[in-house]
């Protein structure tokens, strides 16, 4: 584990991917130990710096049933599971 999860919260679309199947904690492992998932080179490398830096930390994964965001506060209080529009 590359980093503190702090507390892990989900909001409803979240919620409804686990519903779905989507195995919520899988993800959350993979974010927390720097696979950042579909994200592009540019955002890998900023999430690199983030970490360096204790900035901010997203990761995105396209599922079967729709891309779920995961974030990560600054301060690593707080993990969030999200559906990009519900950001």
């Amino acid at each position: 584990m590359l980093f503190q999860s702090g507390k892990i919260v989900a909001t409803p679309g979240a919620l409804s991917l686990a519903e779905r199947g989507i195995d919520l904690l899988e993800y959350l492992q993979r974010h927390l130990n720097g696979d950042w998932g579909d994200l592009c080179d540019e955002d890998k490398a900023e999430n690199l710096f983030s970490l360096k830096h204790s900035l901010r930390l997203l990761s995105t994964y396209n599922t079967p049933f729709g891309v779920l965001w995961i974030i990560t506060e600054a301060d690593r209080s707080v993990t969030t599971f999200l559906l990009p529009e519900e950001y």
